[in-house]
């Protein structure tokens, strides 16, 4: 006697045929990954490394003749076998009046970079959720204004300073660093409040915050990251500032560029201590960058995702 095999049993084996004869997909990603563990190899490792020396290049003559002995600093051609000395910073600091362009420095930076905050927050939320020809043509004018050759902005500062009395004063050159720096902050900032969906926005006014509690209460803890990242960036823009703050300062105001510029030119010690104040001006913001990579790595990846 036959037997007819059951229908189960056909369509197991036709289940099973229909999977073993149907090709799998390759999985998307994993060739990045492999790509990404082999590295830069040797060429790249190199090529990285040339383009590092190159860059570091200026900072390491700059340090090596500071700490030379003031009669060989400059030689040429130049001495490799001397007893490193730090006169250089000890002359700097005892026959100059350095530390007063240090603090204004410092100051000014803080100052201009704080109102670059409390100005470029709201300004930015309100461009990313208020899209239109208006918000538009505003960052199009930001960014013209940015754009600007940089005399073209100071000259007229450097007037209105005159007539209003406050030529060569903290204020004036904070002011005016802010006001240079305030398109990149907006730019920078509305790119990180428009990766945060409109639907948090509007779940919170459901639940009774108005526009300006989002904004405080919630749009800028979320944003820690970018607005620290903005902040770093505007406080080394105006740290390191030199045309604006040698137009609109003489000495009270002058900062560490000014006072660096003063120097050149001059008799070789005040050539080296131009060096040594260029070193000083280096290091702060090097190691600032250093220890604030993190939130700077975390804030830019931040203000380049939507979701």
């Amino acid at each position: 006697m036959t037997t007819s095999p059951s229908p189960s049993s056909g369509a197991r084996a036709g289940s099973s045929s229909s999977t073993t004869s149907r090709p799998r997909r390759p999985r998307r990603g994993a060739a990045p990954r492999s790509v990404a563990r082999r590295g830069l190899g040797p060429l790249g490792g190199i090529v990285l490394a040339l383009v590092c020396v190159l860059m570091l290049l200026p900072v390491i003559w700059t340090v090596l003749s500071v700490i030379k002995p003031a009669n060989v600093a400059f030689a040429n051609p130049p001495v490799l076998s001397f007893r490193p000395t730090l006169d250089a910073f000890v002359d700097l600091w005892q026959a100059t009046y350095f530390y007063r362009y240090l603090i204004n420095t410092f100051v000014v930076a803080l100052i201009s970079t704080l109102g670059a905050l409390i100005l470029g927050i709201p300004a930015a939320y309100a461009l990313s959720r208020f899209p239109g020809w208006v918000s538009v043509a505003l960052l199009l004018l930001a960014l013209v204004f940015r754009s600007l050759p940089r005399f073209a902005i100071v000259l007229p500062m450097y007037d209105i300073a005159r007539n209003l009395g406050i030529y060569d004063t903290r204020w004036v050159l904070a002011v005016a660093l802010m006001a240079i720096n305030q398109p990149f902050t907006i730019w920078l900032l509305r790119n990180f409040f428009a990766a945060i969906p409109r639907e948090l926005d509007e779940a919170a006014m459901l639940d009774g915050c108005r526009r300006d509690q989002v904004l405080t209460r919630i749009m800028v803890p979320l944003l820690g990251p970018g607005i620290l990242t903005s902040g770093i960036f505007v406080f080394f823009f105006a740290f390191q500032e030199y045309l604006t703050a040698v137009v609109l300062t003489n000495t009270e105001a002058g900062t560490v560029p000014v006072f660096i510029a003063t120097q050149l030119g001059q008799t070789l010690p005040m050539l080296q201590q131009a060096g040594a104040a260029a070193v000083l001006l280096t290091v702060p913001v090097m190691i600032f960058a250093f220890v604030a990579q993190r939130y700077l790595v975390a804030g830019l990846s931040a203000g380049s995702v939507r979701g």
